[in-house]
């Protein structure tokens, strides 16, 4: 694994210096000259690196939703609703660091030289990009604490402290992976993901940060088009840890489910039999991508509430419900194998009817532990009676969001149709994509979109018009990775592929 950035993406950072071999005068030259040209040649206000952008997926929970905290096994896989990450990087004099998150309304600077690096750089605490953290440093912790009493401190409590950790998650990775002579930057984020939804925005931006600082620091090789699977899957663990600090500094004591997905895209099996033990997450490289249509309840629901009622059913009907239990482990299983047979096609129509039956059965399951609710089955009634697809409710239940495989060759207009009577009955609806990309990387952050700019490179991402792009729709026009019209370029992503 390289151990520096040698494949591209950093050609432009190694071509960058304020006074390079040219700028150097002759020995023939005047003493005078030789001044006046060093003069000419230094540019302290200039950025010390290009602007580039990051990107990491959601995730839904397509199977095991319950009985995974039961023991059992479940599925959960990426979508395409991501997070985007814009770096900006500052002149050499200003010595700041922002956090800019405009959709929960966060903005806050630090200054560099103040932060606590003696606290971070400690040879006892000193934390490398290698390195695997497996739990908070309640000392560092502790030292991030005066530099969060000024943030949002005319917030609402609920949403200040919201605020506190999320900027607590990016002073943690901010100050393990960087030094004091760190440059001054901006981090501005946007997502396209329902926050509290149970969808992983919080991981999908953890993941987010740990890349842009990874590459920040030159620890990462790839991503690129020749990468050897191997290399990339090296690079992919890397960031997946990091990922993992930053949702310790939000969640506590998190799976690593979330973040993992997020990470590598396509999906994961997850597994935890024992809570004192990790849980077994295995990736499953080659899950096809599916057409997903996601639909947002606008119900407020509570995991905890509906997990604690599930153990409730359970102490009270133990052989029953743990029968149920087994079962949607067969239906995880049955979904492994099926999509990694041989034969499997995500464009047949049989294919997809297999796995979307397993999506119904195990939907019934969940809704016999009594953890789904009217706004839930409202949807599958809508999607049945046009005969769009499959759908179960994803996550705990009790509201939230539904899932609905999309059966292929559905005429236009009964499509169309759903989506008005969703609309019309208070839901939001989201076209997206199971089981795509993980993390990918635009650097720098120029697009190309087919017209007439690219031929002078490509359209620059403004700080000002990403911050301004109007909802998702404006988010995915001006940044996303697809922009509707397939892959954009400019995007890379590190793929692995099954041994």
């Amino acid at each position: 694994m390289s151990n520096g950035i040698s494949n591209g993406i950093h050609k432009e950072v190694d071509k960058l210096s304020l006074n390079s071999d040219n700028d150097v005068p002759s020995s023939s030259s005047s003493s005078e000259e030789s001044r006046r040209r060093k003069k000419i040649n230094r540019k302290n206000s200039s950025p010390m690196m290009p602007a580039f952008m990051v990107s990491a997926p959601g995730k839904v929970i397509v199977f095991g939703e319950h009985s995974v905290v039961h023991g059992k096994a479940a599925i959960a896989a990426s979508i395409s609703l991501r997070s985007y990450l814009l770096v900006t990087h500052l002149s050499k004099s200003r010595r700041t660091v922002t956090l800019q998150f405009p959709d929960i309304d966060l903005t806050h600077t630090w200054n560099i030289d103040e932060l606590p690096w003696g606290e971070f750089s400690h040879p006892s605490k000193k934390k490398y990009y290698y390195d695997m953290v497996t739990s908070l440093d309640p000392d560092l912790v502790k030292a991030i604490q005066p530099h969060l009493a000024d943030i949002s401190p005319n917030k609402p409590d609920a949403e200040r402290k919201i605020h506190q950790a999320s900027a607590a998650s990016f002073l943690y990775l901010f100050l393990s992976l960087g030094s004091q002579k760190s440059p001054g930057c901006r981090y501005t984020l946007r997502s396209t993901i329902p926050i509290g939804a149970g969808l992983g925005s919080s991981a999908s931006i953890a993941v987010c940060l740990a890349v842009a600082m990874l590459l920040q620091i030159r620890t990462l090789s790839g991503p690129h088009p020749d990468q050897p699977s191997e290399e990339a899957r090296l690079q992919v663990e890397r960031i997946n840890r990091w990922a993992f600090v930053a949702e310790m500094c939000i969640h506590g004591n998190p799976s690593g489910v979330d973040n993992t997905v997020s990470t590598q895209g396509k999906a994961v099996v997850f597994q935890r039999t024992d809570y004192q033990r990790p849980p077994t997450v295995t990736p499953l490289w080659d899950f096809p991508e599916l057409p997903l249509l996601l639909v947002d309840t606008k119900t407020p629901k509570s995991t905890s509430t509906q997990v604690t009622k599930v153990a409730k059913l359970k102490n009270m009907h133990q052989k029953l419900v743990g029968t149920i239990m087994d079962g949607m482990d067969q239906i995880t299983r049955s979904a492994e194998s099926l999509i990694e047979e041989e034969y499997f096609d995500s464009e047949d129509p049989e294919s997809l009817r297999r796995l979307g039956e397993l999506m119904t059965i195990n939907h019934g399951l969940l809704s016999s532990l009594g953890v789904s609710h009217p706004r839930l089955e409202r949807v599958r009634e809508l999607v049945d009676h046009e005969g769009i697809g499959w759908s179960k409710l994803t996550g705990a239940g009790g509201g939230g969001c539904s899932i609905s495989l999309m059966k292929p060759g559905i005429p236009k207009e009964r499509v169309e149709r759903l989506e008005r009577q969703l609309e019309d009955e208070g839901y939001q609806k989201f076209m997206t994509t199971l089981g795509g990309d993980g993390v990918g990387v635009l650097w720098p952050a120029v697009l190309k979109n087919g017209l007439d700019e690219d031929e002078e490179g490509g359209m620059e991402i403004d700080l000002e018009n990403f911050l301004n792009a109007p909802g998702n729709d404006g988010v995915e026009k001006l940044v996303g990775v697809s922009g509707g019209s397939g892959e954009r370029e400019g995007w890379k992503f590190w793929r692995v592929e099954s041994q």
